[in-house]
């Protein structure tokens, strides 16, 4: 058993007493009086929390932040050697154990940094690069577990090239006992043969007990240029898995695509379910000790925009799934999105909360989706915390297709980003802009959330991006506050028949990637905030304040003779960390920055320049008393981790 494990369950017992007694919660370390605090998991809990007890970085002291130290990635040499491997950016958050930190670059190697200083202590090579180009996002990594029982550190780590490694925490080597010279292939064992570019690991693995969970990266967007460019059907599946921390050894397997005889095989019509790849689980999980439960927030069956060859609600594919993490055996699901069409994958791994409605305490999950809703359940039944109604949505008009007669709206908390357009949310800083936006949108089929991709092309908002993204929220648990970024960036879907003779799959999305629609004059084609933070009280499910992101394009805006806006906000990821005190917003708005934020009010307090882009969700812990707030910053090859403490 990890030893950091050992808090949570002594922690909610005094979490519980409070509550009752005091009505409010802790975190899951008790309190920034001690001289040190960890962070030992990707978003510290593991109920993704990304909330760090400390204080020592207030409202009063933030203006003295300053650079501490910073680490210049081993990617960047690794870059000059082989330069047609180059990582879009870093996006690793590091965890913090026993005053080391221990993180994952893009290109695949494993380090371990000196927490105070930033001096290197070891880095392993996990040779990812050895198997060319990894599916979809390419070299893009976020993290790595700790495990610890006895006198045995490991750190837990996939990689691009699906691989599951297993690495001493205190040597830097491998364990030896773990798979096959400490690593174990996981192309071997979802029950279909497996194309290693297609299939990928890039988050941090979840460790209930002694259980690595993994799920992975399937390429599942249409590649234009293939031979048969809308045939989906030879992807990968989405499988779960289950492996022994100690040996490797798969424990469990979980179906996301479910076999004959199983629950959701009927969702599979035609038999689809023996070729559609993906619904896979490629964000972070998040797990709770106590109950050994784990919760997987699942992405979309292949293909992304057409589902003509895969035709019913295709559980588990974009649906929050909760298995006994032990055994892999399902306790409970809900679907998020039926017969999915709109990429609408869950980007981010639900926060587990522990709220109090009306009166009634609830353990409970809060899950952010890239369509804006957030969805309240508890985490012990599945059961929603507020009503979720199945309403009726528009039809397909795509030959072969089905579209599903309803899908499922939380009636709270409301939507944190605009769903579905109309007139009433376009740009209107003057007449003639909304006037040339209303051209723009009725060249297209437009409506509210759930819009059916078409022939002719379909304004899909929120867009395959989000809404919510990968970025996910965070949450205080003394207030009950969830706080989430989100951005505003509509896209066109068009569908387009192939010559292939395979008329079971006869429409791609066009562009591949996507289309992002813009508006008149180089401007976004919404009203502003074009990004937003958004902060929620789950014990009311109301929201207490939505502020924009950042200053966006306010400059150009009144440069084009417009009266000011205000700040916009941005279209870019954003990432938060929650403390005692504060929050904190990485983003980059003209420059790189650090914003601090009144947790109560959102307004902004302090801006700390970065020596570099922001990529990555920033952590914090404390050693011998100082606090420390750790970064990833940059891409290509001037990646690094910037870590900010106090003089």
């Amino acid at each position: 058993m990890k030893k950091s494990d050992s808090l949570p369950r002594v922690h909610t017992l005094i979490t519980s007493f409070c509550m009752a007694i005091f009505g409010f919660n802790l975190s899951a370390q008790d309190s920034s009086s001690d001289q040190n605090y960890e962070w030992p998991h990707y978003a510290n809990d593991q109920g993704s929390s990304k909330y760090a007890a400390l204080d020592q970085i207030d409202r009063d002291t933030v203006k003295d932040l300053e650079v501490a130290w910073i680490w210049g990635s081993v990617d960047n040499a690794q870059i000059e050697l082989r330069p047609n491997f180059v990582p879009a950016g870093f996006k690793a958050t590091p965890i913090q154990v026993d005053g080391t930190l221990y993180l994952s670059t893009s290109l695949g190697n494993i380090v371990a940094l000196d927490a105070k200083s930033g001096a290197q202590k070891w880095t392993f090579d996990t040779r990812t690069w050895e198997d060319g180009r990894p599916a979809n996002m390419g070299f893009n990594h976020r993290g790595v577990d700790y495990w610890e029982e006895g006198d045995k550190k490991r750190i837990i780590m996939g990689t691009n090239n699906a691989y599951l490694w297993s690495i001493d925490a205190e040597t830097g080597l491998p364990d030896m006992s773990f798979g096959t010279d400490g690593r174990v292939d996981l192309t071997i064992g979802l029950g279909r043969e497996i194309d290693r570019s297609k299939y990928s690991i890039g988050a941090a693995p979840t460790i209930v007990n002694n259980t690595v969970v993994l799920g992975g990266i399937v390429q599942d967007s249409p590649v234009m240029g293939w031979e048969v460019p809308a045939k989906q059907t030879d992807m990968p599946p989405g499988h779960i898995r289950g492996f022994d921390v100690e040996t490797g050894e798969m424990k469990w397997i979980f179906h996301s695509i479910p076999q004959a005889g199983e629950v959701g095989n009927e969702t599979w019509e035609n038999d689809s379910w023996k070729v559609t790849g993906s619904t896979n689980v490629w964000t972070l999980m998040s797990a709770d000790p106590e109950l050994g439960y784990v919760y997987l927030p699942f992405g979309t069956p292949s293909n992304d925009w057409y589902g003509g060859q895969r035709l019913g609600d295709n559980l588990f594919a974009t649906s929050i799934v909760c298995l006994d993490a032990s055994t892999g055996e399902l306790v409970w699901y809900f679907q998020t999105t039926h017969h999915e069409l709109w990429d609408y994958d869950l980007p981010a791994a639900p926060n587990l909360v522990d709220i109090t409605v009306d009166g009634k305490e609830i353990k409970a999950l809060a899950q952010i989706s890239k369509q804006g809703f957030v969805y309240v359940l508890d985490r012990v039944t599945g059961e929603p915390v507020w009503p979720i109604e199945e309403r009726p949505v528009p039809a397909s008009t795509v030959p072969g297709e089905r579209t599903a007669a309803t899908q499922p709206f939380p009636s709270l908390p409301a939507a944190f980003d605009i769903q579905g357009i109309s007139e009433d949310d376009l740009i209107d800083f003057t007449p003639e802009l909304r006037e040339e936006a209303l051209v723009i949108i009725n060249q297209y089929e437009h409506g509210g959330l759930y819009m059916p991709p078409s022939l002719g092309g379909t304004i899909q908002i929120p867009g395959d991006g989000g809404g919510g993204e990968w970025t996910g929220a965070a949450f205080d648990p003394e207030t009950s506050m969830l706080y989430i970024p989100s951005m505003t960036r509509p896209i066109v879907v068009q569908l387009i028949a192939t010559d292939s003779a395979d008329t079971e799959f006869s429409y791609v999305r066009n562009g591949g990637t996507g289309t992002t629609l813009s508006g008149p004059q180089g401007l976004p084609l919404m009203k502003p905030p074009y990004g937003r933070i958004s902060a929620i009280n789950l014990n009311t499910g109301e929201y207490e304040w939505v502020v924009p992101n950042g200053e966006g394009r306010r400059q150009a805006i009144i440069d084009m003779g417009i009266p000011d806006p205000g700040p916009v906000g941005l279209t870019s990821f954003v990432t938060t960390l929650v403390t005692k005190s504060l929050l904190f917003v990485a983003i980059t708005d003209g420059t790189p920055k650090l914003k601090a934020l009144d947790k109560v009010t959102g307004e902004t307090i302090y801006e700390v320049e970065l020596p570099g882009i922001p990529q990555g969700s920033p952590m914090s812990y404390m050693i011998d008393g100082k606090q420390y707030i750790s970064i990833a910053a940059g891409g290509g090859n001037d990646a690094s981790l910037i870590t900010l403490a106090l003089p």
